[in-house]
């Protein structure tokens, strides 16, 4: 870990089967679904946990018949399954959430419930078994809201959030903490920055793309473009968790890390972005002007030195991860159109 004087310590290397018992909420989503492909694979005995109203039961297609995956479809609100499914899992990875930010300025109380009362929900279940837990949290670059240090460290404050999604994790995290202090539970609360790659079912990338194949010609951008943030490929994302496989990783309390890319991306350089990748030409961008949506946030960039200091680092810059996720997406979603039989 980071030595009280501030001398970079050794890398951590991740031994796979330190922790064989693994729970992950969230499993059938973008990343959660990444996330168990990847200790599936690495040999770890895995139940994946999920409501399935985000995420996709297909998602999970690479791991579905492999031994030491199972799957539990269930809900985090549910307090006899969230008992039941958490077991003698010691590891748990809680990504279940609503992860629409912007859906929050229409329906908050779903975020409420989603984000907040879920946690809570998993957390007494862990009071209640009280065993020993490693708990890793992903939390967000949105509850630092409109900060006024660019990178943002994680000791920024005072944090306040502008959306109900940042307003949520924000209380998961303050919650996490708190159970910390009531029974044996370690804490690893990461922060990401905007996470974009295969599986995506929302966020800028995806709507450019469904825009485009609804309308070739033409791309409504929201807000006025400048809107400027970093962006990290879920590989990079799911790279970061696999630390915590680690015990060496780990410490007493709560330890809190941004993990994100060291560049920035403007929303009008992810449209030339996409435009270039799906092949199309003399598209028209129109802006709407303004901010994109309450609550959005309109320039975000993590400091990641923290991270660094344990030997993570993003493999790819903010645009090059913008790249590939283009390019992933846009080839997934034209095949399942194909097998739908729809427009390529």
């Amino acid at each position: 870990m980071i030595s009280p004087n501030g001398i970079v310590p050794e890398c951590l290397i991740v031994v796979p089967g330190l922790r064989r018992r693994v729970l992950v909420t969230g499993a059938a989503g973008f990343i959660g679904s990444h996330l168990t492909d990847r200790l599936v694979g690495l040999g770890l005995d895995v139940v994946g946990f999920d409501n399935l109203s985000v995420g996709d039961s297909a998602n999970l297609a690479r791991v579905t018949e492999n031994s030491h995956f199972r799957f539990v479809e269930g809900d985090l609100l549910d307090f006899e399954a969230t008992t039941h499914v958490l077991g003698k899992c010691e590891l748990v990875y809680h990504l279940a959430a609503d992860p629409e930010v912007r859906a929050g300025a229409e329906n908050p109380e779903t975020q409420l419930r989603q984000n907040l009362h879920a946690t809570f929900n998993l957390l007494e279940a862990l009071r209640k078994r009280g065993t020993s837990t490693k708990l890793v949290f992903a939390s967000t670059s949105t509850i630092y809201g409109e900060s006024s240090e660019i990178p943002t460290p994680e000791d920024y404050g005072p944090l306040l959030p502008i959306s109900t999604y940042g307003a949520t994790k924000l209380g998961c995290e303050a919650l996490a903490a708190s159970y910390s202090q009531l029974l044996p539970l370690q804490v690893v609360i990461f922060r990401f920055a905007n996470v974009v790659g295969a599986r995506a079912n929302h966020g800028v990338l995806y709507d450019f793309i469904m825009k485009l194949r609804n309308d070739p010609e033409r791309l409504e951008v929201l807000g006025d473009g400048t809107q400027t943030k970093s962006y990290l490929h879920v590989d990079d994302c799911v790279d970061a968790f696999l630390m915590a496989l680690d015990d060496k990783f780990w410490r007493n309390g709560v330890q809190v890390y941004n993990i994100g890319s060291e560049e920035q991306t403007n929303v009008m350089e992810i449209a030339r972005i996409v435009i270039d990748e799906m092949g199309l030409n003399n598209v028209t961008i129109k802006t709407t002007g303004g901010r994109a949506w309450p609550g959005d946030v309109k320039t975000m960039q993590l400091d990641i030195s923290r991270i660094k200091r344990l030997c993570w680092k993003p493999q790819r810059s903010s645009d090059e991860a913008i790249r590939l996720a283009a390019n992933q997406l846009i080839r997934e979603l034209a095949k399942s159109s194909h097998r739908a039989g729809g427009h390529p």
